[in-house]
């Protein structure tokens, strides 16, 4: 128990010193290479942020438990919204750029529907409800738009792309030293925050089973939160710095590498067949999913205090009822 708790603080510690060093890398990254800040985070950061998701469900596909997957990455997702954009709406109001609501949110949107319809197999062909190959096939070829999209925008006439220059303007690029240096401490940032949130998810399940916590709930609650850690970490960052481009583009980024890589890679793998009440939680994720829009377009397009603390509030109360909800079937 004793260990435990101290690779607990490490992986902690190592969350925090991850998620500094990546804001400051990327930041300075983005400025080097004359990207705007939410460029860099729904790609480079938002990639680094979901690598413990990729990894945890990758080795629950490997291992045949596909049941773990799901509940992985709809709470991660869940979690992303209702507790990381909630506190980080309630430190700082979180400005919402244009190309947000016109482009990414929507992005995240489709993406949401796309698993929920994968997800209905028992109304559309009369089968068990599962994600099976086919669907993870599909699932990444959606990525792969999406980041051919996403990255064409950066390589391809960004100077002349109004959404591009309401996100930022594009600054001066660095010399190819200067950019290397950015780039190491980007990665290394990358590589503590995926450490730190394996030592984390590890240690905080093997003190939970000291403490007698049921295993699914632990599944469906800390696993989840565990994996969503760096997302937190780095959000709150990057919105204490007054980087909330960043923020906000990290989120929606990894929710949306989170359900079309790591559900993709993951259902191509092994199926995941979804479990009881798990229509429930996708029709959560696609609540919060789409109050980002009333959300962002209030307030002079400001997720305020209000909207956080009302994320936030939505958040634990659906986390106590599902674990409720689970200790009553136990």
């Amino acid at each position: 128990m004793i260990i435990d708790f101290l690779l607990l603080m490490l992986g902690i510690g190592l969350l925090l010193g991850g998620g500094d060093t990546l804001v400051r890398g990327a930041s300075a990254l983005a400025s080097g290479l004359g990207i705007s800040s939410l460029v860099i985070g729904l790609t480079i950061v938002a990639f680094g942020t979901s690598a413990p998701e990729l990894a945890v469900n990758v080795s629950a596909a490997i291992n045949g438990n596909g049941a773990l997957s799901f509940g992985n990455i709809i709470g991660s997702n869940i979690a992303n919204i209702g507790l990381i954009l909630g506190i980080s709406a309630m430190m700082k109001p979180l400005e919402i750029r244009s190309i947000v609501i016109s482009r990414e949110i929507p992005m995240m949107l489709v993406a949401t529907m796309a698993v929920i319809i994968m997800g209905t197999d028992r109304i559309l062909s009369d089968t068990a409800d599962s994600y099976d190959r086919s669907d993870g096939m599909l699932l990444l070829l959606l990525f792969c738009i999406f980041f051919y999209y996403t990255v064409g925008d950066v390589l391809r006439g960004r100077s002349a792309d109004p959404f591009l220059q309401e996100a930022g303007q594009i600054p001066r690029a660095a010399s190819l030293k200067s950019i290397g240096f950015k780039l190491i401490l980007t990665l290394t940032g990358l590589t503590a925050l995926v450490c730190g949130g394996k030592i984390t998810i590890e240690s905080a399940v093997n003190v939970a089973h000291a403490l007698n916590i049921p295993q699914v709930a632990v599944g469906l609650t800390m696993v989840a939160i565990g994996t969503s850690l760096p997302e937190l970490v780095t959000s709150g960052i990057a919105t204490w710095r007054g980087e909330t481009d960043l923020a906000i583009g990290n989120v929606v980024g990894s929710n949306i590498f989170n359900l079309l890589l790591v559900q993709g890679a993951t259902s191509v793998i092994g199926p995941i067949p979804m479990p009881d009440a798990g229509h429930l939680d996708l029709a959560v994720m696609a609540f919060l999913s789409v109050s980002l829009l009333p959300l962002s377009i209030t307030c002079r397009r400001k997720i305020n205090r209000t909207g956080g603390i009302f994320l936030v509030i939505f958040y634990f109360g659906y986390t106590m009822f599902r674990f409720v909800q689970m200790n009553h079937f136990i």
